[in-house]
């Protein structure tokens, strides 16, 4: 029984000897196939860059310098890497701290005179008998506008190779160009920060004219109806006008929308009708603020206010998977197409030379595009006596998107 018993283990161990060896082969031949070691290295040098842009993309701060260094040095290959502005170091990630006084003054002068240098360990003189810093590159990092902002220094425990002096000038320039999107991101914030603006300008001295007409109108034969109608007209301009947020929910953009069709529909009575189709599931998806208004005021004042007889706004959200689908539909006059296209051309450039329509849609289609991206601009179908459709699409989830902020 015990022979038995040790000849089964002993054939088991094998067993598993033979399999762990096969698993082991069968991994590394796994490994080849995916990557090189040239692949292999491509990839971890563009994750390490992934790494360092985000942090680079919101600022050269001390608190983003502190994100940034560690990765920065890694892609240098440095003994030691600081990161200095004209306050001094922002972060310093490896050897050299005991210098930081020599970096800081070598890096002003490389940021006054708008050129890279080299450090020998001459000029890094130190009275510590271990000290490893044998010399140093320094590397200006330059803004948006082509001007120094600070310096890159790059600390060797060797005479500054070739390569160190070069995969410092480069990291140098590609961190440089990070600051420069952060600061077009910043520009593009601000410009929608501005339309935002100027389209709550654009839009409420027409509004604001015709609803106090249409109020003034039942003051005296229905005072009820003139007080919820003012009411109405007192929550539609808070909303319009509130101070926060570049975002808000689909939710709220419909009530907002609600009560400026309660004030026109006082105005036009029968005339302008109303039709809502709207998918609860898209109720709390996140757009930019006021960007639905803007087309429903266009449906009203320049397509239904122009045609005799009735005339019909459809409003649809629909969910349709990862997106949310709207569309503002009216029957009224419409519009030339071509004239359409040259109108929006020219409000995007200057839009004070337009009259308003256009504006309105050119300033909803660019938050849009801002905001997601230029795949989500708006669609617009017209023509003359065929009404107007305009369709946006808003992804549901989007990673810098969220109502209020």
């Amino acid at each position: 029984m015990r022979a038995n018993l040790s000849a089964a283990l002993a054939v088991l161990a094998l067993v598993t000897a033979l399999t762990a060896a096969v698993f082991a082969v069968v991994r590394l031949r796994g490994r080849r196939g995916i990557a090189t070691p040239m692949q292999r290295a491509t990839y971890d040098v563009l994750h390490t860059a992934g790494l360092a842009a985000e942090p680079l993309r919101a600022g050269l701060t001390a608190g983003n310098a502190a994100k940034v260094v560690r990765h920065l040095r890694v892609l240098v290959g440095a003994a030691g890497l600081a990161l200095v502005d004209d306050g001094g170091v922002l972060a310093l990630d490896g050897g050299g701290g005991h210098h930081r006084d020599q970096l800081v003054l070598a890096a002003r002068r490389a940021v006054a005179a708008d050129r890279s240098t080299v450090l020998g360990e001459s000029e890094l003189h130190c009275d510590r008998v271990d000290c490893p810093v044998r010399g140093a590159v320094v590397a200006p990092l330059r803004g948006p506008d082509g001007r120094p902002v600070g310096a890159l220094v790059a600390v060797a425990d060797g005479q500054p190779a070739p390569g160190l002096v070069q995969a410092t000038l480069e990291t140098a320039h590609w961190a440089g160009s990070q600051l420069a999107l952060a600061e077009l991101e910043s520009s593009r914030e601000r410009l929608a920060r501005a339309e935002v603006r100027a389209l709550r300008a654009q839009i409420s001295p027409h509004f604001i004219y015709n609803a106090l007409t249409a109020i003034a109108s039942f003051v005296r034969t229905d005072p009820e109806r003139a007080r919820e109608l003012i009411l109405e007209f007192a929550e539609f301009t808070r909303y319009s006008f509130r101070a926060h947020g570049d975002f808000t929910t689909l939710a709220e953009e419909l009530r907002s929308i609600d009560r400026y069709l309660t004030i026109e529909r006082a105005r036009f009575g029968d005339r302008l009708q109303v039709r809502l189709q709207i998918a609860p599931e898209v109720l709390p998806v996140s757009l930019p603020f006021l960007c639905l208004q803007p087309l429903v005021e266009n449906a009203v004042r320049h397509g239904l206010s122009r045609k005799t007889g009735v005339g019909m706004v459809s409003i649809e959200a629909r969910d349709a998977g990862a997106e949310c689908h709207i569309t503002v539909e009216d029957d009224g006059v419409g519009m030339d197409p071509a004239g359409l296209a040259a109108g929006m051309a020219a409000a995007a450039t200057d839009p004070a030379d337009d009259s308003g329509q256009h504006v309105g849609l050119s300033n909803v289609d660019e938050r849009l595009r801002s905001a997601f991206g230029d795949q989500f601009g708006l669609v617009v179908e017209t023509g003359l006596g065929a009404g107007t459709k305009v369709s946006m699409r808003v992804p549901k989830f989007h990673r810098h998107v969220r109502a209020g902020t």
